[in-house]
């Protein structure tokens, strides 16, 4: 029969071996020894599928933004406010389901993808700039956030214009 003195002797000797074991690793410099504290909490954003580090600006649009934490553990753009800088970042547009590719907070002016319907009225999506915004659950989607005269398209550039009709609309469906 077991007793409380040979569980306390197995326990105090695995806890020796653990011990030891994690002193042999730390002593190898596998990085779980002492270190450098760093503020960086390794929160990230995405900007078209390019990696920025939490603190990171860009320009976009004329308007200035900075990768941060947005307190749920994700990475979110905040705001600087307006800049003539030119963008220092890719700005494709709205094209595709942001998820992957940009982290919320990222502003892109509409394309066709956020093209959308209104009973049989094609309301174009590239008539306003989008965010990425994310609901309760963490999906990401694009959402309309000012008029496209807010966006500053750099030289070269415009608005993306729709291939889409009011015949693609079927009660208020974009077909």
């Amino acid at each position: 029969m077991r007793t409380a003195d040979d569980h306390r002797a197995r326990t105090t000797t695995l806890a020796a071996c653990t011990f030891a074991t994690l002193a042999a690793v730390v002593a190898a410099g596998t990085g779980f020894g002492a270190g450098t504290a760093s503020a960086d909490t390794g929160v990230g954003c995405l900007w078209a599928g390019a990696p920025y580090a939490e603190g990171e600006s860009a320009v976009a649009g004329g308007s200035g933004f900075t990768c941060g934490n947005d307190g749920r553990g994700g990475g979110y753009w905040f705001g600087t406010g307006p800049t003539d800088a030119a963008s220092t970042v890719s700005n494709p547009g709205a094209a595709s389901n942001p998820a992957g590719r940009f982290s919320a907070g990222a502003r892109q002016p509409g394309t066709g993808y956020t093209d959308y319907c209104v009973g049989s009225q094609l309301i174009e999506g590239a008539e306003d700039v989008y965010q990425v915004v994310s609901d309760a659950n963490g999906f990401l989607y694009w959402k309309a956030a000012v008029p496209i005269d807010q966006w500053a398209f750099d030289a070269g550039e415009a608005p993306q214009t729709t291939w889409h009709s009011s015949s693609s609309c079927y009660d208020g469906v974009l077909i």
